[in-house]
């Protein structure tokens, strides 16, 4: 038990007034002379006996009431674990603060950060003298103590939000290891934070736990510095029908629009950016929203030219949280890829599946095609010159000539793709085993392996393969057994670095991945030419085939590079932007969002510029030589959607996040002060104290109207 006013304790000295009162005030014998009253004497000896009980029972009343007012004054504290200390001991306090973009949630004139520094100046303030104070952010970092409370001060003063904000339960592991490095007893964190559910992932909860029980003294206050009902309109990501494109295709624009709290009407509109980087308004949507709902928005825009293009989709009008109303976005059109298809003769019809999957007629003659397909037979593969096509595809080879093989294999190492799809002409087997062929195939052949009861198809799951992106949440109800395999080929020990992209229901590689030099090779162990009245191999373009339509364009996009190029990006992840080798400078100009400029200077023996710098939403340009001729390329970087939810954390889940560790959750300093002094000195007796002294009283004035009232 501790006392905040140790002092007060004389105060018990007092109990020895009504002792002596009551000394003073003692009722004398009076000496009555008559003679025949002996029973009056008897009398008198009884009831002496019994005032004296009375006397010494109203004594007890008066001094223990004198004495628990003495106690109470000095308003005692009790702990009964932990650290015991008092309000004037020394402390190392760790102040941890949440500054994710959510933070900037403005309700009564000021963001919850301004809300959160206020609270956090005032507490600083109240530390004893001598104490460690550290003020850390959820910025990646470590922490350290600041030199004295004027930098700690300071430190709270200059607090910004950043884009890329770690959870609140890294941050206060930090915490927990510099609290570890001090001597002093006494140990306390501060968490200021919205208490918004984004910040306390649930799969961090563990080690948050094992590192508060290894330090047991320590005390954790979250100061709740949230809206309980917030308000709020928010755009989701960005999602693109292709972040690189051909000039033939259309783009299409997705996002969801979100909402806090009760629901409303609102417009989304779509802009891109000219060639002088002036907004367009290109198309615009109003969407009305239920409370607590969300709705997707979608835009379509018409072919472009070719070059980079940038834009943002944003939500028309004001609300408390402006850092989730836009979201940019970059696309890079290409002219149409051109594709060599190579096949048995007759190759027209070799390749009809193909390409009509790659490019429907209706769109060739509409000039909508992304893949511009040229068929030749596989005798005329050797003459053909292959630096001016994005891919080659090989349908049903059958033995080719080891030069072809070679040509083949340089044309992938520079950065093409290649996707040989082998059927019933691979014979004989050991002619594919030679060394030229196993270049590009991802290992030997061995045998033919049969399924004529249909019971074997393909079976992507859920691989997160580029390749099989689009298929993602609907992976479990494409209906792949409607398009049953009859025969593959099985290979041999497959190669180093040789990946499988989709099996077989048997577990026998179906489509697998070759890395070659600095491009690629697709091959597949079933084919895709042959004809239902020949005895097929699968069914895989017949019929209703659109996943054999979604899977070939898959497959034909990633060879290009087009699937697998990353033009925009989360804050804080690093962008990588490919470089013509044709078109390569010594530096490059990035230009940031507020046109703030860096210079950039290419690796001469990489292919790409990497940035680091990428903690502002916006749109990035990269730019070097003249405007006609020279480099002009861009990316795009947004907040990750968890960076700005609001949705508030539950009680229950807070205290499943903690486990068995205490903490103790305050909205304003006269909490922070009652937590802070039930922490520090345990929980006060005062206001239990007042009440017994009522009742001492009470009982002390019942028992004296009684006594001292009897005749």
């Amino acid at each position: 038990m501790t006392f905040v006013n140790p002092l007060l304790l004389a105060g018990t000295l007092l109990v020895a007034v009504p002792i002596v009162l009551h000394l003073i005030m003692r009722r004398k014998p009076r000496h009555l002379e008559f003679p025949a009253l002996r029973f009056v004497q008897k009398r008198h000896e009884s009831n002496q006996r019994r005032l004296r009980l009375r006397h010494l029972l109203l004594l007890l009343l008066r001094a223990g009431a004198i004495a628990l007012l003495a106690i109470a004054l000095a308003r005692p504290s009790m702990k009964l674990s932990g650290v015991l200390g008092s309000q004037e001991s020394p402390v190392a306090a760790a102040l941890v603060f949440d500054t994710s973009p959510r933070m900037e949630y403005r309700h009564e004139n000021r963001t919850r950060l301004e809300a959160a520094q206020q609270l956090g100046l005032w507490l600083l303030s109240q530390f004893p003298q001598q104490s460690q104070g550290a003020v850390l952010d959820t910025q990646l970092g470590p922490g350290a103590f600041q030199v004295d409370r004027g930098a700690a001060l300071q430190r709270i003063e200059r607090l910004e939000t950043v884009a890329n904000s770690q959870p609140l339960t890294g941050a206060m592991g930090e915490a927990l290891r510099l609290l570890g490095q001090s001597e002093l007893a006494c140990k306390e964190i501060y968490v200021f934070s919205d208490l918004a559910r984004a910040a306390w992932p649930t799969d961090s909860a563990g080690r948050l736990q094992s590192r508060i029980a290894e330090m047991p003294g320590a005390s954790v206050y979250l100061v709740d510095v949230g809206v309980k009902e917030p308000t709020d309109f928010a755009l989701g990501d960005v999602r693109l029908s292709g972040q690189v494109l051909s000039n033939r295709s259309p783009l299409r624009v997705r996002t969801e629009l979100s909402c806090t709290g009760p629901g409303k009407t609102r417009t989304v509109e779509l802009y891109l950016l000219d060639s002088d980087g002036e907004p367009q308004k290109r198309s615009q949507e109003s969407v009305t929203l239920e409370s607590h709902r969300a709705e997707q928005v979608e835009f379509g825009i018409g072919s472009m030219e070719v070059g980079t293009h940038q834009g943002y989709v944003r939500i028309v009008g004001q609300d408390s949280l402006a850092c989730d109303d836009t979201r940019f976005f970059t696309v890079e059109v290409k002219p149409a890829w051109r594709v060599l298809i190579a096949a048995g003769k007759p190759a027209q019809t070799y390749a009809l599946f193909l390409t009509q999957a790659l490019a429907p007629e209706m769109f060739r003659r509409t000039g909508q095609a992304r893949f511009d397909c040229r068929i030749v037979t596989l005798d005329e593969l050797a003459g053909e010159t292959l630096e001016s096509y994005a891919a080659v595809c090989l349908l049903d080879p059958m033995p080719l000539e080891p030069p072809v093989w070679r040509k083949l294999a340089d044309f992938a190492s520079d950065g093409h793709g290649v996707a040989i799809f082998l059927g019933r002409n691979a014979q004989p087997v050991d002619s594919f085993n030679r060394p030229g062929a196993l270049e590009l195939l991802p290992g030997k052949l061995v045998r033919q392996a049969r399924s004529p009861e249909g019971d074997l198809h393909l079976a992507p799951g859920s691989s997160p393969h580029p390749i099989l992106a689009p298929f993602g949440k609907a992976a479990g109800s494409i209906p792949w057994d409607d398009f049953p395999v009859y025969r593959y080929w099985q290979l041999g020990k497959l190669a180093d670095g040789v990946n499988v992209v989709v099996p077989f229901t048997d577990g026998r590689p179906a489509l697998l991945e070759r890395p070659l030099g600095g491009g690629r090779v697709l091959p597949m162990t079933t084919p895709v030419s042959d004809r239902p009245n020949r005895k097929p191999w699968n069914l895989l373009p017949v019929g209703d085939a659109w996943p054999f339509v979604i899977l070939t364009n898959q497959m034909m996009l990633y060879l290009v590079g087009s699937s697998d190029r990353q033009l925009n990006y989360h804050a804080g992840q690093t962008a990588s932007v490919t470089l013509d080798e044709k078109a390569r400078r010594r530096s490059y100009l990035l230009i940031a969002p507020e046109d703030m400029k860096f210079p950039l200077s290419a690796d001469p023996k990489q292919n790409v510029l990497v940035i680091t710098s990428t903690d502002r939403p916006g749109n990035y340009r990269i730019r070097a030589g003249g405007k006609d001729s020279g480099v002009d390329l861009g990316f795009s970087v947004n907040l990750a959607p968890e960076q700005t939810r609001l949705d508030r954390i539950a009680d229950e889940d807070l205290a499943a996040i903690f486990g068995p560790a205490e903490y103790r959750v305050a909205r304003n300093r006269n909490q922070i002060d009652r937590d802070i002094s039930l922490g520090r000195v345990g929980r006060e007796l005062f206001p239990i104290l007042i009440i017994l002294i009522a009742v001492i009283l009470a009982a002390e004035h019942l028992l004296a109207n009684r006594f001292y009232g009897e005749r």
